[in-house]
């Protein structure tokens, strides 16, 4: 009997994870570009290390834009369970 209840929390599971998994892979490559991009943008034009903090300071607000877009979409793809026909038809006299 809890067996469609067990499938709604395994599918809310997965939701989450899928969804913190995203967010360190955008976290992670934001900040691997920011990093990598300033290091070898300071070295072409020797700035050393100008470039770099400016790209590091600007990937900050962008990932968590970013990560605030992801959760959103993320959220709106959850859909709330349903009341089974025989949980309505046990409340059927119990509203006030």
């Amino acid at each position: 009997m809890n067996r469609p209840n067990d499938d709604d929390q395994n599918g809310f599971k997965s939701a989450v994870t899928i969804t913190v998994i995203g967010v360190a892979v955008i976290t992670f490559l934001i900040l691997f570009i920011a990093i990598f991009g300033g290091l070898w943008l300071d070295r072409l034009l020797n700035t050393r290390p100008i470039i770099t903090i400016v790209l590091v300071i600007i990937s900050i607000p962008v990932t968590i834009l970013l990560m605030l877009r992801l959760v959103k979409v993320a959220t709106s793809r959850i859909k709330p369970t349903q009341i089974k026909s025989a949980d309505k038809e046990s409340n059927r006299g119990t509203d006030l």
